[in-house]
């Protein structure tokens, strides 16, 4: 008889009258809870918003619970279909006997994620950074369910550490078991802690942190996996393929994908969104998107260049620069007087026109540019005019 051993519980199941409360669920709820928390601290942490993560659970548990479900019977169907199956088909549906397998339950809880994450147009990528430490730390106090309903635990050991398991469960009296579900257990606290630390440490973003945390798991599920054994009627229900369990080559094919990802994303940046614009923006409906009132000084340069295309024929630079052309004209025909008195006029006109004109033209910068096109007209118009000033006024003297 070994001198040091984990004892197994006599009972996974209690009663609440007739209300049954199962030790199994009890693990699993926990794990969620821990795993919520501590993601939501960490969103509110990159600057989210307070219950994001809250709302993005309840789909995420949902679906993880179908899919895990899912995998278990796929992996496991000769527990319930078969010659060799102890259990009856329906029994499949029992989720509280145990059996959830984690990557059904991360690929559709990922859907669910995926969906609500959509929906607030938020990234995945953080997301998925966010709650890849909190998904460790639940599978390792999810692992305790299976102490309790004594199953997956591993190979005959003689180790001071084995686990009793009793005869209904498989066991063999005074055989101990490899307790696999606590190897994992804290495999995934460990996990926990290092995807902590390297989040801080490291810039892993866009779901290199994620990567990380399903490399990480693999690696050691692995090497546990290799030690489990499911004796059920005294047969390993265990599915192989080439000499190695499913669980087993699962976790190559993710361990592989997780180091692809983390290569191709080596030097993936930018931003990533992690407050989703509110529904419960005003906008105004007289206005188009980013549109600003006439003469608010707020208009983009897009909308200052169509306001000029519209506005520059009625404006005061085109009338500016058709008297400077007229005053130029009139000098060239020989009557300086009369080119003058029309250029003076003109110019009184541009600028009262100007003067009318202004918050126009301080509200866009392309009237702007075409007022400057019109001074140095008016310029050229008045160097022009300028030999015929002074005969203009030598015959307003006499006139006196």
């Amino acid at each position: 008889m070994p001198l040091a051993s984990i004892p197994s519980p006599s009972e996974g199941v209690w009663y609440l009258g007739i209300i049954p409360i199962r030790a199994y669920a009890l693990c699993i709820v926990l794990g969620v809870i821990v795993a919520v928390w501590l993601s939501e601290r960490r969103w509110r942490a990159r600057g989210g918003q307070k219950g994001t993560m809250i709302d993005i659970a309840v789909p995420a548990v949902i679906f993880g619970l179908i899919g895990g479900r899912l995998y278990h019977v796929i992996t496991d169907w000769q527990t319930y279909f078969g010659s060799r199956a102890i259990k009856e088909p329906y029994k499949a549906l029992y989720i509280w006997e145990g059996g959830l397998g984690i990557w059904g339950a991360i690929a559709l809880g990922g859907v669910g994620v995926w969906l609500a994450v959509r929906r607030r147009g938020l990234s995945m990528g953080a997301v998925a950074d966010t709650v890849a430490p909190g998904i460790a730390f639940a599978q390792a106090i999810g692992r305790w369910g299976n102490w309790f309903n004594q199953e997956l635990y591993g190979s005959p050991t003689t180790l001071p550490w084995g686990l009793e398991i009793d005869v209904d469960h498989g066991g063999e009296p005074g055989v101990l078991y490899h307790p696999t579900f606590l190897y994992e257990s804290l495999w995934d606290v460990a996990l926990g802690f290092v995807l902590i630390y390297a989040g801080r440490r490291f810039a892993l973003h866009h779901g290199r942190l994620f990567a990380v945390y399903v490399a990480g798991y693999t690696l050691g599920r692995f090497w546990i996996e290799g030690l489990r054994i499911d004796p059920v009627g005294g047969v390993d229900h265990a599915v192989e393929f080439l000499g190695l369990r499913i669980n087993q080559w699962t976790s190559i094919v993710l361990f592989v994908g997780a180091l692809v990802y983390l290569w191709l994303t080596r030097n993936k940046s930018g931003e990533e969104i992690v407050v989703a614009p509110s529904p419960d923006d005003p906008v105004d409906p007289a206005h188009a998107s980013g549109q600003a009132d006439p003469g608010t000084g707020e208009s983009s340069a897009a909308e200052a260049a169509s306001d000029d295309s519209a506005d520059a024929p009625e404006g005061s630079s085109r009338d500016a620069t058709k008297d400077a052309s007229t005053a130029t004209t009139g000098d060239a025909s020989g009557d300086a007087t009369a080119g003058a008195t029309t250029g003076a006029t003109g110019d009184a006109s541009a600028e009262t026109s100007a003067d009318a004109e202004s918050p126009r033209a301080e509200g866009s910068d392309a009237e702007a540019s075409s007022s400057s096109s019109s001074s140095t007209s008016e310029e050229s118009a008045e160097e022009k005019v300028s030999d015929a000033e002074p005969e203009t006024v030598t015959k307003e003297k006499n006139s006196r």
